[in-house]
């Protein structure tokens, strides 16, 4: 991947864990609220993980295989943390989609776990 492609992703997933932090401490009323939902069920009330990914990737216009391509291939080395029925029947470009979201979706819950971790010790609620 060109470094200016890398750069891109770095600028996309640091938007996203903006956005996704900043609406669940809203939604579950601070910063440790949100960081224990986030951690016991982030697709749970309040938190809900995987419909944030969908709609990034549709306003990143990321929602198409070569978009999903970009986010894979910034992402070659990290490991899918939970398998998919999608891969059971599915075509090259939807499961590229669904792997891209699923290898995003576990690096946006570390990084926005790392975030409020860090609103929390320089005086967040």
């Amino acid at each position: 991947m060109d470094p200016h492609e890398q750069q891109y992703v770095n600028l996309l997933l640091a938007m996203a864990v903006d956005r996704f932090s900043e609406r669940i401490i809203q939604r579950n009323e601070g910063a440790q609220n949100a960081l224990d939902r986030l951690r016991t069920n982030p697709q749970g009330d309040g938190v809900w993980l995987n419909e944030f990914v969908d709609a990034f990737f549709r306003d990143a216009l990321l929602d198409n295989p070569a978009g999903s391509c970009l986010i894979l291939q910034a992402l070659a080395n990290r490991r899918l943390n939970v398998p998919s029925p999608i891969f059971e029947r599915a075509t090259v470009g939807e499961v590229l989609q669904e792997m891209a979201k699923q290898t995003f979706a576990t690096l946006l819950q570390q990084k926005t776990e790392e975030a409020l971790e860090q609103t929390l010790v320089f005086g967040g609620d």
